[in-house]
């Protein structure tokens, strides 16, 4: 009866910390309210950060916001004593004053900068040219062996610019057997037209916009492309990369590809059926772009919550802290403020360390804030921890991403980018099902939002990635509602000056809920020993599976 009696008051108090200790997680997960991060994004998205530029004052006020936050929150410095890693850039800035003039039999075309096309350089020097270099269409200029298809095949390309279509033939056909049918492939981003078109040996490379195939209008190219764009540092100073890498409006598309004596439309559908050739064009590309340029140096600021008897493993929460600063290319308002995109995730990063914080018992793993910068540029400080990081792959169990988040109320899902990728879903499943909601996959897969984020360079390298958006499915005005009101925003706000905190219509209730879900997500990661995967068949599993051998 001793025995048992002492087994009671075992199983009690085990029960009663158990409650203490969810009672502590509970506590930590309210303590995530919408009124914090309205009010970190308010300060974010001030016209006093300048939009929030990498290697600009911006930059400076905003690297010692979050810093300043971090550790009032008491979360420990991310990179040894030190709460910053440095990212080396160039940031390239042309001339405006250029014209692309497609010449042939007949009238040359000029086509006008912002208006007509867009266009810059990767390469470090002053004056890049394209002189009358000869022009092929490649239909979606991909290399994809896995799927039969070469773009390419039988062509030299070296000294040519070529004219590339975006998105890729899955999209275009609808044909689940092409491709991933609607649901855009990396083949399909504008990033891999031009390392592509780099592997090639092309000059140049010129990419018809299209708003359906983009996922975007063409007021985003135009804003995206011009000022200031940044680089990695190299070693060769870009020059890997093709001279001139642009993109043309469809009209002028239409107009070139007549002057070439070919049928946009016919080639189109063309270059998305098997077989498809490249079509050389009888026309030349001319273009001459002055640059100024300056070696700067940005920097991801890195924030730790450190865990107890696994605190080597980490779990990592990503969110961009950049913006496109000051646009002077534009009339009026010319500051880029980002305030959903993407000052909303960088005050979930902070509301996330600051629930952490409240917890009264550490978790067994350690969780990383990381705040990347140059998410804009092409996912720069992202791709560079990830290929510098300073906690090991093998020993980072996830990547939580979050980016422009939900700002028009509470839903009844949830989105997550990539649905079926990795085994984190089945805890988000888990998690939102607490919450009363669902998992659903990503309504818009042909936008491409997988390859669009930071949680990419972080599934390149293997490391499994979640990236879970607001739901579609408004509590209280339902699905209709809510996709024309983000429709509306992507339209009226994406990459403007307008993208600014507005009080009068933001709903930040839908942030608040999904938060508070991905800090119990990490938090059931951080105090586990479980290591999720990718799932079999996916791209990402064996650099994982290789890596994971080494543990």
């Amino acid at each position: 009866m001793r025995y048992t009696g002492i087994f009671a008051v075992m199983v009690i108090a085990l029960l009663a910390a158990c409650n203490t200790r969810q009672a502590s997680v509970d506590q930590a997960t309210a303590s995530i309210t919408k009124e914090d991060l309205a009010r970190h994004v308010q300060v974010l998205a001030s016209d006093e950060f300048e939009g929030r530029a990498p290697a600009s004052r911006g930059e400076e006020k905003t690297i010692n916001y979050l810093i300043d936050q971090f550790k009032k929150l008491g979360m420990q410095p991310g990179n040894g004593d030190s709460y910053l890693q440095e990212v080396p850039l160039v940031e390239i800035t042309a001339d405006d004053n250029m014209q692309l003039v497609i010449s042939g039999k007949g009238k040359p075309l000029i086509f006008k900068y912002l208006d007509d096309f867009v266009a810059g350089s990767p390469h470090v020097t002053e004056t890049v040219s394209l002189k009358r270099s000869p022009l092929v269409f490649v239909g979606y200029g991909i290399v994809a062996p896995e799927y039969g298809w070469n773009d390419y095949a039988g062509l030299d390309v070296k000294g040519k610019t070529v004219v590339v279509l975006v998105n890729d033939p899955g999209y275009a056909t609808g044909d689940s057997t092409l491709f991933r049918g609607k649901a855009m492939t990396y083949y399909g981003r504008w990033t891999y037209k031009y390392e592509e078109a780099a592997r090639q040996g092309a000059a140049g490379v010129l990419i018809v916009h299209q708003t359906g195939p983009a996922g975007y209008p063409w007021t985003v190219v135009r804003n995206s492309w011009s000022g200031p764009q940044f680089y990695l540092q190299s070693a060769d100073s870009g020059k890997s990369q093709s001279a001139v890498q642009g993109w043309i409006t469809l009209e002028s598309a239409r107009q070139l590809f007549q002057a070439a004596g070919q049928d946009f439309d016919v080639l189109q559908q063309k270059a998305a059926r098997k077989g498809f050739r490249p079509v050389p064009l009888p026309l030349t590309a001319s273009i001459t772009i002055h640059n100024t340029y300056r070696f700067s140096k940005s920097y991801n600021v890195i924030a730790r919550y450190p865990g107890k008897d696994r605190a080597d493993e980490t779990i990592i929460y990503t969110a961009h802290w950049d913006h496109f600063g000051i646009n002077p290319t534009l009339e009026g308002d010319s500051i880029m403020n980002g305030a959903r995109d993407n000052a909303t995730g960088t005050a979930a990063l902070l509301e996330l360390a600051e629930a952490f914080s409240k917890l009264d018992y550490p978790t067994r793993r350690s969780v990383v804030f990381l705040a990347v910068t140059a998410e804009e540029q092409g996912l720069l400080g992202s791709a560079w921890y990830a290929t510098h990081p300073i906690y090991p792959l093998n020993k980072t169990v996830a990547n939580i991403n979050m980016d422009a988040m939900n700002i028009f109320g509470p839903t009844k899902d949830i989105t997550v980018i990539g649905l079926g990728y990795s085994e984190l879903e089945d805890v988000l499943r888990q998690e939102a099902s607490a919450q009363g909601r669902y998992l659903r996959p990503d309504p818009e897969p042909e936008k491409g939002y997988y390859f669009r984020s930071d949680h990419f360079s972080f599934a390149k390298q293997g490391v499994p990635a979640l990236y879970a958006k607001m739901g579609v499915e408004h509590i209280e005005k339902g699905e209709q509602w809510m996709r024309e009101r983000v429709d509306w925003w992507v339209k009226t706000h994406y990459h403007k000056p307008s993208d600014e905190y507005d009080p009068s219509w933001w709903d930040l209730r839908g942030m608040e809920q999904n938060v508070r879900l991905l800090f119990r997500v990490g938090y059931r990661l951080a105090d586990s020993n479980w290591f999720p995967n990718w799932r079999e068949g996916t791209e990402f599993r064996a650099k994982r599976d290789a890596m994971m051998q080494h543990n």
